[in-house]
């Protein structure tokens, strides 16, 4: 069971596919004894992984006593990072934290075109940086790229150059359009290159010893299984199931593009809100409408449900419609 928490909207970037429209500390974020409250009742509720995500984690001052409290009670901790920040110095402060990987964004071996879609001049090189300062620290550290119809044609090169920098996966997200990615909604790939592109990322996992992990793309798991390849992954879309996210105000939802709240911890405890929440446990009822509630896929992909909701005015047990099944 996996947690994730954006732990501040404050961020030194300014990519446009935000799904948080991160930049400025937003009003009333969680305080330090909150967090630790937190962290403390995401234990208590089972869970085993907690990600530190943002906007920018490292932007918070108490992100290194937060790591190391939640590695102490134990979580396994893990950063989920732009990585311009991760000098020597930070990863040396991350590695004596407790930190057990951490999660850089790279979304083109192009640093011009990387800087552009990042909003900062000098994005790429600091990204590299961040991932031999992580390599050289000996913290684990995986690639995190977001596929659009500019950068799709990059993806498996970008997977060979995780491997040579000493990567141990390469997570691919699809583009779910929330935040600021609402002014780019024409770079979602069209059904067919959805599929194409699902396919030979399962390929290429034959053919490389790092995992590799579509995120927001639960058709990858039907897919890997039609192609007889094994895979650690049971079921594709896990949002409110074993998953959830907790946005900087409390806020508790079941992915970061699926926007509805199913209860904030300053007024519910975070196990209460995981098993009553309606949300949660509609999710868990798998009662999809249209094609995704008759698909024998069911069980082990889902579909999207933030995509559903997107494009079903909200409505977050509706058909994924990228899907071609």
């Amino acid at each position: 069971m996996i947690v994730s928490w954006n732990t501040t909207n404050r961020c030194n970037l300014k990519c446009k596919h935000c799904y948080r429209d991160s930049g400025k500390e937003i009003n009333n974020e969680l305080t330090t004894k909150e967090a630790k409250t937190l962290i403390d009742q995401i234990v208590k509720t089972g869970f085993k992984i907690m990600i530190f995500s943002g906007g920018e984690p490292l932007m918070r001052d108490d992100i290194f006593e937060l790591i190391s409290y939640a590695s102490q009670v134990g979580l396994r901790s893990v950063l989920g990072t732009n990585g311009t920040l991760i000098s020597e110095k930070i990863a040396e402060k991350l590695k004596k934290s407790g930190i057990a990987g951490v999660g850089i964004s790279l979304d083109s071996l192009d640093s011009k075109k990387h800087d552009i879609f990042r909003g900062y001049d000098g994005a790429f090189r600091d990204t590299i940086n961040a991932m031999k300062n992580c390599r050289e620290a000996g913290i684990r550290f995986q690639v995190h790229t977001t596929v659009m119809e500019w950068n799709k044609e990059e993806l498996i090169t970008i997977t060979d150059s995780a491997i040579a920098m000493g990567a141990a996966a390469h997570h691919i997200f699809f583009l779910i359009p929330t935040g600021r990615a609402k002014n780019i909604e024409d770079e979602v790939l069209k059904s067919e290159e959805y599929e194409k592109l699902l396919t030979a990322i399962m390929k290429k996992q034959q053919e490389v010893h790092i995992e590799l992990k579509p995120t927001c793309a639960p058709q990858f798991v039907p897919i890997a299984k039609s192609l007889g390849i094994d895979i650690r992954f049971k079921r594709g879309c896990i949002a409110g199931i074993n998953y959830c996210v907790i946005n900087p105000k409390g806020d508790v939802q079941a992915c970061a593009y699926l926007s509805q709240s199913a209860g904030n911890i300053r007024k519910t405890t975070f196990d209460e809100i995981w098993r009553n929440s309606v949300l949660f446990n509609n999710l868990r009822t798998q009662n999809y409408k249209g094609s995704c509630g008759s698909c024998k896929y069911k069980d082990t992909c889902g579909g999207c449900r933030a995509r559903a909701a997107y494009y079903s005015k909200g409505n977050y047990m509706e058909s994924d419609k990228l899907c071609t099944f």
